[in-house]
């Protein structure tokens, strides 16, 4: 197995999406855990700007050479951006995650759930590595 990359100023559900906290807002992708069992990701279905989100909701779907896997919001809120640039290059989840590979950005509605996270120790523990 592979060194799995996880940044330490981020925070991650058990679900293997990751956030990026900016105030009340968060960036949100999935983690270099997550893009490696999917394998060559071929589609990113975007979230809609002006959704609203809850908490472990599926608010978006990654289709990959091997399956079509549904993205669980890690926190409430409503979506206020998304990366257009996965419509064209899909496989910035893979070379990327964390950075060039990001989903969407959202407005927290209760961010107070960020706490309810994993932090990098807790998530290299979930996944073993």
């Amino acid at each position: 197995m592979r060194f799995m990359n996880v940044p330490g100023e981020l925070r991650y559900s058990s679900d293997h999406e990751w956030i990026r906290v900016d105030g009340n807002r968060v960036t949100i992708g999935i983690t270099d855990y997550a893009q490696d069992a999917l394998g060559d990701v071929v589609y990113v279905q975007l979230p809609g700007v002006g959704v609203a989100v809850a908490s472990g909701a599926s608010f978006s779907e990654v289709e990959s050479t091997k399956s079509v896997s549904d993205i669980y919001a890690p926190v409430s809120g409503t979506v206020v951006s998304v990366n257009e640039a996965l419509s064209a290059s899909p496989e910035q989840l893979n070379s990327d995650p964390y950075g060039s590979g990001w989903i969407c950005v959202m407005e927290m509605s209760e961010p107070s759930e960020v706490s309810a996270l994993l932090d990098a120790a807790g998530y290299q523990a979930l996944i073993g590595s």
